[in-house]
Formats: C-alpha cells, sequence, structure tokens
C-alpha cells in the first residue's frame, strides 16, 4: 500500500517535471535557456517515473531502468551540447534581443563589440 502511494508519488512529480521542461522550451527566448530547461527538466522527471517503475518491479528490471535512464542522460547531454556547439558554429546567436534587454544592458554598450570579435574567431574545419 505504502509502496503504491510512493510510486504514484513519483510518477506524479516527474510528468510535472515533463511539463515544467514543455513550458521552459515554449516560454524561454533563446536556444540555450530552451536547451537547459528541456534537458534538465525533462532528465529528472524521466529519472523519478522510473523510479515510480522500479519500485513496482523486480531488481532485474530495476536495473534495466536505471541503465535506461543513464544512457538517456548520456544521449540529452550529447545532443543538447551538439545542437548548442553547431548553433554557435552556424553563427546563431545565443541571446535573442529581448533576452539581452531583459539584462538591462543599454543598446549601446559595447556588447556589440564583444559579438562581432567573438564572430571573427574562426574555430577551423570541423571533421566528420
Amino acid at each position: 500500500m505504502i509502496l503504491d502511494v510512493v510510486s504514484v508519488v513519483l510518477a506524479v512529480a516527474g510528468c510535472a517535471f515533463f511539463g515544467a521542461g514543455t513550458v521552459g522550451l515554449l516560454r524561454f527566448p533563446d536556444l540555450n535557456n530552451r536547451l537547459h530547461a528541456l534537458v534538465k527538466a525533462d532528465n529528472l522527471g524521466l529519472g523519478l517515473v522510473l523510479a515510480a517503475l522500479a519500485l513496482q518491479s523486480s531488481v532485474a528490471v530495476a536495473m534495466k531502468l536505471v541503465l535506461i535512464w543513464l544512457l538517456a542522460l548520456l544521449a540529452a547531454a550529447t545532443s543538447s551540447y551538439l545542437l548548442a556547439d553547431r548553433s554557435h558554429v552556424a553563427g546563431v546567436s545565443a541571446m535573442t534581443e529581448a533576452s539581452e534587454a531583459d539584462d538591462g544592458a543599454a543598446p549601446d554598450d559595447d556588447r556589440a563589440g564583444r559579438d562581432e570579435e567573438a564572430g571573427s574567431r574562426d574555430r577551423g574545419p570541423r571533421t566528420r
């Protein structure tokens, strides 16, 4: 009985984190913030849901669920790094005008000069 209640609480909490990650994906202004919100919240949500399932299963199945969660953590970290890196190489600005305005910085500060310097540095050819 108590195990069932704990499983339900974990599953509901995991679903809440999935929802929070989705809201972050839709509401945040730029790529880096969206990736951060989505990856962190979804990994925690998946961990909580899999913990709920592990409590209801045998030890062998629980170990498989832990392995699945670890592989999902690795895949999410790798894919979010690749997305951020490719957007940086392609010249996509990490900060949008809306998020720069939220920082409270004046539009005539030296931020534009720093962006030009960062854009002038070439990372060199990428091999696959």
